[in-house]
């Protein structure tokens, strides 16, 4: 077989096999395909789709082009995904929650992804703190700690790997097929037995219409399950960020205030626990969504998931006395300018991917396959939509390393934030897929 073949048909609307699919994977992990022709499968993916075979045909090559873990432990191995949006780090509030429930979670995590942000990078933030560990110190931290985040190993799922930096940079970030193939092939290959889905629906989202976000959710629920997961999808909103922050740092300081604050109330905390608490049932350890949901946000307010967070940090590399002194362990940035409303009015709109390219413009992401970023930098104190604002009221809080960047930055939010009339409340969970 030969990849530029295997693309020449994706290209022209011809049926792939099962096994040209498997060949395409084996090359993506062994090098045998060229970023080049891993690009232009990619593109001919989003531009053409693929059919419901193909796409489980993929999802399970690229699993298999790698380990597939197996778990001995007292519970079931749960995780939860996000499809990607602005201000989202419920993984890392969500993660160690479930810890502190008794719940085993082995998540293994991506970076960022185009306007969007990686929970691989966010925790990165930490000084010392080691996301790619090996198969068998994986283990022994989901065991101690009930809960790890760390990266696809070279073992696991090394197409995806491969394939998702090219996507990255390619403008191949939106194709349904892939991203069921990205995410499954990896969350699948961690030996997972319930899985619950965050499927980001709107302007900060890659699924901006209500329609694409629920054709994701159904491909991703029913290829699961029918790969033996037991998984569920939330479709929630994304027409504003998750919290008020977007910057690797800067969201980890947002999760941190939210676990040692004693105040389990906010946007963040509401939807985190409602997909916990989708999940623990998923997983049989609950009966009832609404009461699991409670004990999470009991293990947030009491401070116990802080405590899970602290020893899984530590694990990692990170500060031991992190859950104590994070406001003073996470970098900031030298530059940091308020950026005033341009008029009086409330907060209409909010262009979500367009305030993930300034935090990308800042140098938080990636604009090549590969390139540092500044955790640092980005966003905060976002206003929220509904609220009210004027010429002297900032709208946002830039932290930038120059002038310069900062400046670029300012005009760029001016135009992203829209003032007018307070719009209507949007719902935080817009729709259900179960199994």
């Amino acid at each position: 077989m030969e990849a530029r073949l295997i693309i020449a048909k994706l290209r022209d609307r011809q049926a792939l096999s099962e096994a040209e699919l498997r060949w395409f994977a084996t090359g993506l992990a062994s090098g045998d395909v060229s970023d080049a022709q891993a690009g232009a499968f990619a593109m001919a993916a989003l531009l053409n789709g693929m059919t419901s075979a193909e796409r489980v045909a993929l999802k399970l090559a690229m699993r298999d082009s790698g380990d597939v873990l197996r778990w001995d432990l007292p519970g079931p191995a749960i995780d939860k995904h996000s499809t990607g949006g602005v201000g989202d780090a419920l993984s890392l509030l969500l993660a160690p929650a479930l810890a502190a429930m008794g719940a085993y979670v082995p998540m293994v995590s991506g970076r960022g992804l185009g306007h969007t942000g990686g929970t691989l990078d966010k925790l990165e933030a930490i000084p010392g703190l080691a996301t790619e560990v090996s198969e068998d110190r994986f283990r022994e931290i989901v065991g101690a700690v009930g809960c790890a985040i760390v990266s696809a190993t070279g073992s696991i799922a090394p197409a995806d790997k491969r394939l998702y930096a090219v996507r990255d940079v390619t403008g191949t970030v939106e194709s349904i097929d892939l991203i069921t193939a990205s995410i499954l092939s990896k969350k699948l290959a961690a030996g997972l037995d319930a899985l619950v889905l965050d499927v980001k629906c709107g302007s900060g989202a890659f699924m901006q219409s209500a329609a694409e976000a629920r054709a994701l959710a159904e491909s991703l629920v029913e290829t699961a399950n029918g790969a033996g997961c037991r998984t569920a999808a939330l479709i929630t909103d994304m027409n504003q960020p998750c919290c008020p922050s977007l910057g690797n740092a800067l969201e980890v300081l947002e999760v941190m205030e939210a676990l040692t604050s004693g105040d389990a109330t906010g946007l963040i905390t509401d939807l985190t626990c409602a997909l916990g608490g989708v999940l623990l049932v998923l997983s049989g350890q609950a009966g009832d969504e609404a009461a699991a949901s409670e004990q999470l946000r009991a293990t947030i307010a009491d401070g116990s998931a802080a405590e899970r967070f602290g020893r899984m940090v530590a694990e990692l590399g990170g500060p031991r006395d992190f859950t104590e002194r994070w406001a003073d362990r996470l970098p900031s940035a030298p530059v940091v300018i308020d950026v005033p409303a341009r008029a009086e009015g409330h907060v209409a709109a909010i262009d979500g991917r367009a305030l993930g390219n300034v935090v990308v413009a800042l140098g938080g992401g990636r604009r090549r396959g590969g390139e540092r970023i500044d955790p640092s930098v980005g966003l905060s104190d976002v206003a929220m939509l509904g609220d009210p604002v004027g010429p002297h009221t900032p709208i946002c809080r830039i932290h930038a390393a120059s002038i310069e960047a900062a400046e670029a930055a300012e005009r760029a939010v001016g135009e992203a934030i829209v003032i007018g009339a307070a719009p209507p409340p949007a719902p935080m969970i817009h729709d259900r897929v179960m199994p």
